[in-house]
Formats: C-alpha cells, sequence, structure tokens
C-alpha cells in the first residue's frame, strides 16, 4: 500500500489512484475528480491491473497474461538484430506495441520506469503504436520488460532498426518544413499583393507601393531559393540528361516571373507578380507531398509480409526447450511447435500427429492432417497436437519467403498513372517555352517595347499548374471520399485502372463467403449437441469450434477423450460413448445397413459443398452437422450488379472444385469462370492469363492471395484479409460484405469521367491564354490574375463531382 494510504486520518481512506487521503464515503474513493478522471479511463480500457501491479513489492512479478516468457529476447542474436547501445550506456529498443490505442495507453505505458527497476526511459508514439524502451541491461533483462508489458494486456514485438525507414522520416520532416516555409512565404506575398492591388483601383503612394513590392521580393526570394530550389535542380538535370520534365517549364516560368517582377522593382516601372509564383510553388510542392506519401503507404507493402511467421521458436536443446529468435534457427536443428502456433520455419515432421490450417498460404478452408515424414511450411498453424519438427528452410529460402519475391516482382510491374495526362505534359514541357519565345520573336516586328513583356506572359498563363493539378486534384478528393466510405485507395492510378477492368476476380473464402466455417444444418438427436460441444471442447480445430458454438459455457464432465488425427474424436461424456468425426471414422461402430445408409446421405452432403462431420451415440448413428462456410447473404445481389455494369465475374480459389463449384451457383457466376483447387502460384498464373484480354481485379483476403492482388492490374483486399493481403493489394474495402466493391467500381469511373472534364477545362483555359497572349490581349498583370483562377475553376470541378458521393448500404454482421 503507498505511504500516504498508511497515514491516512480514520475519517478518510486512500485514493485508489494516487494514494492521497480521500474521503470514505464513497467506493472506490478519490481525492479529485482527476484522479476518478483517471481511474475511469484505465478501467474503460482494461488497464486497471495496472494498480495491482504498481503495489506488487518488486521483488515479485504478476504472471503475464499469456504463457511466453520472451527468453529470446535475451539471445545475444535477438540483441544484435534488434537492439542498439546509445551513448550513455544503456540499451535501447523499439517495440511494437498493436493493443496501444488511446490516450489512456500511453499514460500507462510511459510510467514503465515507475513499473520495473532498471528502466530508465519509455516514450510511446500513438500514431505508430511504437514504444522506445532504454534501460540498464545489468539491472534488468529485456525479456522481464516484455513480460511486464505482457502483464498490462501490451504483447510485444521488436521492430529493427532500419536506416531507411529513418532516412524516410527525416525526408518526410524535411518536406514538411518545405511547405511550411513555402505556405508562410506564399501568405505574406498575397498579404502585399492585395495592397497593390488596391492602389490600382483608390491610388497609392509611390513610397508605400516601393515598400510593398521589396517586401514581396524578399519573400519570394525565399520561397524560390530554399523550397523551390527542388524545381530547378530537376529542371538542371533534365537539361543535362536531354529528358522533358514538367519542372522544365516550371522553372522557366519562375525564372522569368522572377525576374520580371525584380527589374520592375528595380526600377518601379511594370507589374510585379510574386504573389503568384509563391502560391505555385507552396501548391506544388503541397501536392508531391501527398503523392509521396501515398507512394510511401504502398511501398511498406511488402515488409509487412514478413510479420506472419513468429519472432520465436522453441529449440529442443537435448532434453529441454529454449525460445530462440527465429534469426538463429539453423538447417537440421530441431524444434517444437504447440497447438494454436505457427510454424516457424519450413521442415518435416520427426514426431506427432496432428492437422495444420494452411488457409493462409493455400487458401484451403478444410485443415490438412499431417504426421510423421510430412512436409510443413512456415506460417501455417498447428491444430491438434505438439509437433517436433526438423528444419528444413529458414528466413528467405521458405515457401512463404517465396510468395514474397512474387509480390515483389508482381508489384514492379505498374502501369504509369494516367498515361493522356503524361503525354499532354510532355508536350506542353518541350511546347510551351518554344511558344513563348515565339509570341516574342513576332512581337518584336509588331511592338518591341511589348516583346519582352508578352512572352513572360505567355509563360506565366500558361503555367502547367492548371494542367497538373487536373488530374491530382480529382483522385485525392476522390480518395478521400473514398476512404470515409471505408474504401482504402492506395493511389490515383487504382481508380484508373478500376474504371478500365473489365473482368473480376473472387477468391472463395472470405470473400464470396463469410471465412469461418459453422453448422449450417444438424440432422438428427439435438439432445447430443452440448455432449458434442463438451467432447470437442479441447481442441482448437475449426470443426471443434464451429460444433460447441452456442454451447461454450457447457461444463460436463469427459473421460477417456482420444484424438485420432485426420479423422475424429471419441470419449465419454455424462455417461455416454461419442464418436465424432469423418463418415469413415464413426462408420466403424456402426450396423452395416446404417453405415451404408449414413455414407450415402454424406457423400450426397459432400456434392452440396458442406463438409458432414458424424455423431455416433452408444454405437447407433446420433446425428449428421453439415458444416459449410456460409455464402454472404448479399454475394448474388452484388454478382448481379456487377454484371449489369459490364463487368465479367469469376472465381479463383485454393479450396475443392466441389466446394467452389456449388459456391458460384449459389452466387450466380458462370461455371466456366471458376476454377477450384489453386495454389498462389497458380492464380498468378491464372491472373496473368487473364490480364492478356483487358485490365483484371482480383480480390481476395489470404496469404495466399498476396502474389496474386499484386500482379493483377488492380487487387483488392477484404475486411476480414490476412495483413499480408491487406499489404499487398491496390485497395482496402474496411466495409462488410460485397456492396462495397460495387461502390469502388461505380465510384472510380466518376472520377474518370470528371478527370476528362478537368483535362478538357484546362486544355481550353490553355488555349485562350495562348490566343489572347498571340493577340497581345494579355498583359503580365492580367496574366498574374488569371493563372490562379485556372486552379480554382480545376479545384471547383473537382469538388462538385459526384465521385465517391454514396456509399451502398453495409449488410448487418452475420452471426452463426
Amino acid at each position: 500500500m503507498p505511504l500516504d494510504a498508511a497515514i491516512a486520518s480514520p475519517t478518510t481512506t486512500a485514493c485508489v489512484h494516487c494514494g492521497l487521503p480521500a474521503p470514505d464515503d464513497d467506493a472506490p474513493a478519490f481525492c479529485c475528480h482527476g484522479c476518478e478522471a483517471a481511474y475511469s479511463l484505465i478501467a474503460t480500457c482494461g488497464l486497471d491491473r495496472y494498480y495491482t501491479l504498481r503495489d506488487t513489492p518488486e521483488h515479485g512479478e504478476l504472471p503475464a497474461s499469456s504463457d511466453h516468457t520472451y527468453a529470446e529476447m535475451d539471445d545475444p542474436s535477438y540483441h544484435a538484430r534488434h537492439v542498439i547501445m546509445t551513448r550513455d550506456g544503456l540499451h535501447a529498443i523499439e517495440l511494437s506495441l498493436p493493443s496501444m490505442h488511446c490516450g489512456a495507453c500511453m499514460w500507462l505505458l510511459e510510467r514503465l520506469p515507475r513499473l520495473v527497476r532498471g528502466v530508465a526511459e519509455a516514450r510511446v508514439n500513438l500514431r505508430q503504436a511504437t514504444l522506445l524502451v532504454r534501460w540498464d541491461n545489468r539491472a534488468v533483462p529485456l525479456s522481464r520488460i516484455a513480460r511486464t508489458l505482457d502483464t498490462l494486456g501490451y504483447p510485444a514485438r521488436a521492430l529493427a532498426p532500419d536506416s531507411q525507414r529513418q532516412a524516410r522520416i527525416a525526408a518526410n520532416r524535411r518536406d514538411l518544413a518545405h511547405i511550411g516555409v513555402a505556405g508562410a512565404c506564399a501568405g505574406n506575398a498575397m498579404l502585399y499583393a492585395i495592397c497593390l492591388y488596391a492602389g490600382l483601383f483608390e491610388g497609392i503612394e509611390p513610397g508605400p507601393a516601393t515598400m510593398f513590392r521589396w517586401l514581396s521580393l524578399c519573400v519570394t526570394s525565399v520561397a524560390l531559393a530554399w523550397p523551390g530550389r527542388v524545381f530547378f535542380a530537376n529542371a538542371w538535370a533534365s537539361i543535362r540528361t536531354r529528358t522533358p520534365h514538367l519542372d522544365l517549364p516550371i522553372s522557366f516560368a519562375l525564372i522569368a516571373g522572377g525576374g520580371w517582377s525584380l527589374i520592375a522593382t528595380l526600377t518601379g516601372k511594370g507589374e510585379v507578380y510574386f504573389d503568384s509564383l509563391s502560391v505555385l510553388v507552396f501548391i506544388l510542392l503541397a501536392g508531391r507531398y501527398l503523392q509521396k506519401r501515398r507512394q510511401q503507404a504502398g511501398s511498406d507493402a511488402v515488409a509487412a509480409l514478413f510479420t506472419l511467421t513468429p519472432t520465436r521458436a522453441r529449440r529442443v536443446e537435448g532434453n529441454s526447450l529454449r525460445e530462440v529468435p527465429i534469426e538463429s534457427l539453423a538447417l537440421g536443428d530441431e524444434i517444437e511447435v504447440r497447438a494454436g502456433d505457427s510454424l516457424p520455419a519450413d521442415g518435416v515432421i520427426l514426431a506427432g500427429d496432428s492437422s495444420v490450417d494452411q488457409s493462409l498460404l493455400t487458401g484451403e478452408s478444410r485443415p490438412a492432417p499431417i504426421g510423421v515424414g510430412s512436409r510443413v511450411c512456415a506460417g501455417t498453424v498447428n491444430l491438434g497436437d505438439v509437433l517436433r519438427i526438423r528444419v528444413e528452410k529458414t528466413g528467405d529460402s521458405t515457401r512463404l519467403a517465396g510468395i514474397v519475391r512474387l509480390v515483389e516482382q508482381a508489384a514492379q510491374r505498374r502501369a504509369p498513372i494516367v498515361l493522356f495526362a503524361d503525354r499532354l505534359a510532355g508536350l506542353f514541357t518541350v511546347g510551351m517555352p518554344a511558344l513563348a519565345a515565339i509570341v516574342a520573336i513576332i512581337w518584336l516586328f509588331i511592338e518591341p517595347s511589348r516583346s519582352v513583356e508578352l512572352g513572360v506572359a505567355l509563360l506565366v498563363v500558361t503555367c502547367p499548374c492548371a494542367l497538373g493539378l487536373a488530374t491530382p486534384l480529382t483522385l485525392v478528393v476522390g480518395l478521400g471520399r473514398a476512404a470515409r466510405q471505408g474504401l482504402l485507395i492506395k493511389g490515383g492510378d487504382v481508380i484508373q485502372r478500376v474504371a478500365e477492368s473489365r473482368l473480376i476476380l473472387l477468391d472463395k473464402t472470405g470473400t464470396l463467403t463469410l471465412g469461418r466455417p459453422r453448422v449450417c444444418a444438424w440432422e438428427g438427436d439435438e439432445s447430443i449437441r452440448p455432449l458434442v460441444a463438451a467432447l470437442e471442447g479441447r481442441t482448437a480445430h475449426p470443426v471443434a469450434q464451429a460444433l460447441r458454438e452456442g454451447y461454450e459455457h457447457v461444463a460436463l464432465h469427459v473421460e477417456k477423450a482420444t484424438h485420432t488425427t485426420g479423422a475424429g474424436v471419441t470419449g465419454v461424456v455424462a455417461g455416454r460413448t461419442l464418436r465424432v468425426g469423418s463418415p469413415a471414422f464413426v462408420a466403424r461402430t456402426l450396423v452395416p445397413h446404417e453405415a451404408a445408409s449414413m455414407l450415402a446421405r454424406t457423400t450426397q452432403i459432400a456434392r452440396e459443398g458442406l463438409t458432414p462431420v458424424v455423431v455416433g451415440v452408444d454405437g447407433v448413428l446420433g446425428a449428421i452437422a453439415l458444416l459449410g462456410d456460409d455464402v454472404r447473404p448479399e454475394a448474388a445481389d452484388a454478382v448481379a450488379r456487377l454484371h449489369a455494369l459490364g463487368l465479367r465475374v469469376g472465381i479463383l480459389s485454393g479450396d475443392h472444385p466441389s466446394v467452389v463449384d456449388a459456391v458460384a451457383r449459389r452466387a450466380g457466376i458462370d461455371s466456366s469462370s471458376v476454377v477450384g483447387g489453386l495454389s498462389p502460384e497458380d492464380k498468378v498464373a491464372r491472373v496473368q492469363l487473364a490480364r492478356g484480354g483487358g485490365r483484371v481485379v482480383f480480390v481476395g483476403d489470404g496469404v495466399n492471395d498476396a502474389a496474386a492482388l499484386a500482379a493483377a492490374d488492380v487487387g483488392v483486399a477484404m475486411q476480414t484479409g490476412a495483413e499480408a493481403a491487406l499489404a499487398a493489394a491496390d485497395v482496402y474495402i474496411a466495409r462488410r460484405g460485397l456492396a462495397p466493391l460495387i461502390d469502388l467500381v461505380v465510384g472510380s469511373r466518376t472520377a474518370m469521367r470528371t478527370i476528362r472534364q478537368n483535362l478538357v477545362a484546362s486544355f481550353i483555359y490553355n488555349v485562350l491564354a495562348v490566343t489572347g497572349t498571340l493577340l497581345g490581349l494579355v498583359t503580365p498583370l492580367l496574366a498574374a490574375l488569371i493563372m490562379p483562377m485556372s486552379s480554382i475553376t480545376v479545384l471547383s470541378v473537382a469538388l462538385r463531382s459526384r465521385t465517391f458521393r454514396e456509399a451502398s448500404p453495409t449488410p448487418p454482421e452475420s452471426h452463426p
């Protein structure tokens, strides 16, 4: 108990949050409203175990919320990969804490030094859900710190120090600083310009006019010399490499406009348009930064795939087990994998019979039985008994790593963003400076005094800002609206490819179906369902989970439970002998005619795409459970709407062909477009073959879909998808069901219509601007006034569009 609580007066008690005296008329007691609010926050977030841990003597330790000892974090190889030494002799590590989600979490975690002696600092990055810890390794091991975090409900894993990531963060900060400087310069230049423009109508004394010009020159010089120097650097590189670049005409416009304004300021004659130049620099830098951040988000996709394997393994060393980081595993090592754990490496089973969930790698929703001599892959999940495995492949040589490489290769093949706009920009890059020179030469013979003036005016008024903003602004607006609808699109080019697609290929499990097995029907005695649930209560097998759903709280005594891998389970429950499993497994205990009838019925069930699980009770047939992965209720309607939009729909699945065919019939998909039993590599081949007939959209949710998602013109990951699928996809649907897929297609097509409207508007504007300048109607002052209007026009068209404005209703969450 805190010391303050011990000295509290008899009429008071200790505040449950800080330990100071508090009135004892309430329970729990608080000394102030601040402590009450803090306690409420922590309790609401499920972090009230903090108070128990806080009052625990330092030599004691609460058991963690999981059985993970984190012993691998003390391994030298782990420290070599993840831990860095600071200048003050302390160790530092950055930990990922996915469970951290609010301000109360941050408050609690940053008090880690109070909970663990030897921790010098704990600094939280709430947005990235990371915790930077500095500690004295001589006083406390890293495993003890990790167990404390686990106790509080924050399972931790390390983020490797990444020089490239740190460099990217520094570059982003530098870009933001440039945008901030450019914005400040643009704002001040516009304020000074307002004063000068007002003087055109009301008159202005020469002294103030000169002062405002010089002030505008100063702030614009900063904008051009500091944040704006990137345009000049790119333009110079374009000249040296003889490669057209959009920054070339931008640089010409900035130099021409800045030079003309400088001469006008020095001589006191002519107009200045420092404000237009400053605003141009700010708008272009801000737009490029937004585009850069979207590209960075996409580049993180492949890195996320490596989080699918566990960070540790249990290595067999003589007669004992040792938890080690997977980096220390070597070929020939023997490891132990317990039920419910993911396999850390590829290998061969040495001991144990079990089944593995391979759905993340193969898409097969049915667990695969394995035994001694079977080969297993990293990333699959052990569902049954403890396994002993000899390691054959680790790290980059595993099958999962091979799928990652496929993702990398496919991700490199990307269509250019809005090819038509790029071609126009290329023509503009070469044409506008040449056209400005032609205008100056023509007017040299007509009116020499206006020659340079009109050449500069043409460069300013035809600045590619309008053309450059036409597509990006429309896409940014569409991306923002799509995000509010739960459609997270990784780039504007994705919208174009969706709009041009004519074929949508769907994965089955988790996409067309709900992604979890459940009892669709029960044929037989309902009273034995609690007995079956009790018998299946000791395994993590998906079939067992489905059979006990709704009966989780049944407490019946189970005796002599015996599991037969790949067949079923037997046992005695409430005095009755149960045999639950495959038809062949149960048929052994039935009389011949009853077994024959049961087998005929289960064969029919299998043809319907369902999995029969038979229950025998005391030697007779008790019931047949029909298990299936339900088709989404809105699937048929969504497929019909896609057909109405002129799209063809097909299925590529790793599940059994008969199951896939049954789902296709229920969803209204032509059987000629349905293929089952595919490996991840087969899916990639099928997608690439389909791309020969036009753009293809692939929709999936598993790791087995990751390479196909990257290989397609557009990869779409569903809400319940695996992390790898979400990372590899171009679009992430954060809403339930298939209705958002309709919104994606309709919204993308609307966005492309708006883009074409903006391109036409930009083209018309530039034609009128060039014509007016050739005729001598556009002066530099008029050019400075109307150039920003082109951007405003484009923005107005983009904002008024109906791109991703209305979302289709989300179906209610389905419950078995």
